[in-house]
């Protein structure tokens, strides 16, 4: 039950905040945001003897948390636009290809990320997603744990080391 809600927090939060932002130094295009499900917590705590064989987990928020997942399509050709989110978002795309832009990187290395793939962006990262097709849809899905009452997506302008 505690993990639906975190997954709605999530999921609205980002979804919410890529549709209404209101200005973009680099704006999106051709995508349509979803929210999931997004769930409102206080602070979080997972103590690393919550495990299971040899797996476990050390989770320890200082404040409000929301958690949630939101649904993302980009048209053929589409791109999310150059930004940056407060925590780590937890990527899979689900169809098409997406080549994920890390601006934050000297080099702005492109990933390309097929239907299945994974993958997870840190805080602050600027990053840039594009559909690595110029006519079939690609879809994935993010999962997203952040400060409460915090911005889930902030502009970012085209780092200068990407061409």
């Amino acid at each position: 039950m505690k993990s639906v809600s975190v997954a709605k927090a999530v999921t609205t939060l980002v979804a919410s905040t890529l549709v209404s932002a209101a200005a973009y130094a680099t704006p999106p295009q051709g995508i349509s945001v979803s929210t999931v499900v997004n769930g409102h917590f206080g602070p979080l705590t997972v103590l690393p003897n919550d495990k299971t064989g040899k797996w476990s987990m050390h989770l320890k928020t200082t404040d409000d948390t929301d958690v949630g997942a939101d649904q993302i399509t980009l048209d053929g050709g589409g791109s999310t636009g150059w930004h940056s989110h407060p925590a780590a978002v937890f990527v899979t795309v689900v169809s098409g290809s997406i080549i994920w832009y890390d601006g934050s990187n000297p080099v702005c290395p492109g990933h390309h990320y097929s239907a299945g793939q994974s993958f997870s962006e840190g805080a602050g990262v600027i990053h840039n997603a594009v559909n690595a097709s110029g006519s079939t849809q690609a879809r994935f899905i993010g999962i997203r744990m952040n400060p409460t009452d915090v911005a889930f997506v902030a502009d970012e302008t085209k780092p200068t080391n990407c061409n």
